[in-house]
């Protein structure tokens, strides 16, 4: 059986209000947002079309500072992501799940932690929608 690795959820609101409650809502979770690529506009420069497309990286300072401290090999998953989407006019929002980290770095301190942040990312997404 293959594990997850994503965590999917359709919006009931629009793609730009979707963009902005999650922006709100990783701010009020003790989390920030780094930065948002806008991956439409990014590809536009280039003359290629494609429907809402945004990569809002988020972070907590405290865990990651932990983890970099338990493995820096973390670093490469670092930060973490939603990837908000609209297709067919149904927006969603996919979060990478911090716990396949454990997959990759055996450590066990590493692999709770991934579990609680996976938690609260969960958490920020659902009340987001």
């Amino acid at each position: 059986m293959q594990k997850e690795i994503t965590y999917v959820k359709n919006s009931s609101k629009s793609f730009d209000d979707t963009i902005a409650t999650l922006e709100k809502n990783v701010a009020d979770n003790m989390f920030r947002v780094l930065h948002t690529h806008d991956v439409t506009a990014t590809l536009a420069e280039k003359e290629f079309t494609i429907n809402p497309l945004k990569i809002m990286e988020v972070c907590n300072a405290g865990f990651a500072y932990k983890a970099l401290g338990l493995d820096q090999s973390v670093a490469l998953f670092m930060p973490c992501k939603y990837v908000v989407a609209e297709n067919d006019g149904t927006v969603s929002v996919t979060l990478f799940l911090p716990s396949v980290i454990a997959d990759f770095i055996q450590n066990d301190e590493l692999k709770t932690m991934a579990d609680e942040v996976e938690v609260k990312l969960k958490h920020i997404l659902d009340i987001s929608i």
